[in-house]
């Protein structure tokens, strides 16, 4: 009857399998999080779309909308002062690309190849777009990269 008994007791519950499961599942979140691409998105903003496969990498970018013209999300001229310009330099931008290059970790080697992408609104006009992508250039900001927003549906 005794041994009856003991087996009528409630089984305990072994909390340390249950902390290595919730840290093996922590660990499993935290390198699979790394993954994720931010591109950086505003409203007023509406990319192109493309058919291109190649994600986007995590660069210094820069944002064009109908009025203004951001680096890193911070306003560094409006779109009208640099369409009134002549000189295909735009030189607030200029300046802004020379502190973030200061800013940035890159050996000397690469500095040549500095990558950087444009995020402009698909209705800008080209010279503004030509005057951008001359001023990276000025900068050392040779590997220059458009994004887009990736076409719906399959193409043939």
């Amino acid at each position: 009857m005794q041994r009856h008994h003991k087996r009528g007791k409630g089984g305990a519950i072994n909390l340390v399998s249950l902390m290595d499961i919730f840290t093996i599942l922590v660990f499993f979140l935290l390198v699979n999080s790394s993954d994720v691409q931010n591109v950086p998105n505003t409203k007023e903003i509406k990319l192109p779309e493309s058919i291109a496969e190649q994600r986007p990498k995590e660069t210094l970018f820069i944002m064009v909308s109908e009025k203004d013209l951001l680096v890193q999300g911070r306003p560094v001229v409006e779109v009208d002062e640099i369409l009134a310009s002549e000189d295909n330099i735009i030189a607030a931008l200029k300046q802004e690309l020379e502190y973030q290059a200061s800013r940035s970790n890159i050996p000397a080697e690469q500095e040549a190849r500095r990558e950087i992408t444009i995020l402009g609104d698909k209705r800008i006009p080209y010279r503004l777009l030509k005057k951008i992508m001359i001023t990276c250039n000025s900068v050392n900001y040779n590997n220059i990269s458009l994004a887009v927003s990736k076409k719906g549906g399959a193409q043939g």
